[in-house]
């Protein structure tokens, strides 16, 4: 078995990822976070890519603990605002906020927009670095629309407001499975595994 870190501490995101690996590469790799190495220095995440940024957190860790390290950087890119909140996703209401908060904030600048021009996507790259210092990128794009409102019991980011039209349902209405199938991260996790040499980890 072979380890690899995923550089979050982000229980939902290492249960997805957790999970996919297992089904594509079957008792063959742990997935470790941040905590479980023991890693906690403060990762500067300052570029204004999502590619930037996942190569930033790829890059310190795999430095620090010498093994495999994926990382990935992910956001809500929204038309109307010209691409915000993007890689400011995360923070997007200041720093500290909550999820609420930024979709408080996001609602609040898409007020009296009509549907068809609320157009968003949400975009996912997953970066890894591997022992032979070979970097792969993998990106997931998923098109949607934001809500006047939430809608659904999940409570991950922009989930209740970002609405999935071949669905019909919201991201927050969706089962894990079904989300992975269409998903920014699970398009990037696929592309991912695709070029990712298990004998290089």
């Amino acid at each position: 078995m072979k380890t690899i870190v995923f550089a979050t501490n982000n229980h939902h995101k290492v249960t997805e990822v957790a999970g996919f690996f297992e089904k594509h590469f079957p008792g063959k790799l742990i997935i470790k976070t941040l905590a479980q190495i023991g890693f906690s220095d403060e990762i500067i995440e300052n570029t204004e890519t999502f590619e930037g940024n996942a190569l930033q957190k790829a890059k310190t860790v795999s430095k620090a603990c010498g093994l495999t390290v994926i990382a990935d950087d992910s956001g809500l890119e929204v038309d109307y605002l010209n691409g915000m909140p993007g890689v400011y996703s995360a923070r997007y209401a200041g720093e500290g906020c909550s999820s609420q908060d930024n979709i408080n904030k996001l609602l609040s600048e898409l007020e009296g927009v009509p549907m068809e021009k609320r157009t968003a996507r949400f975009v996912s790259v997953i970066c890894a670095c591997l022992l032979n210092e070979e970097v792969i990128y993998a990106k997931g794009c998923c098109e949607g629309v934001i809500l006047t409102s939430k809608r659904g019991t999940g409570d991950f980011g922009y989930d209740p407001v970002f609405y999935y039209p071949p669905l019909q349902k919201s991201f927050a209405e969706l089962d894990l499975d079904t989300k992975n199938g269409i998903s920014h991260r699970g398009i990037a996790l696929r592309q991912f595994v695709s070029l990712f040499d298990i004998s290089k980890a």
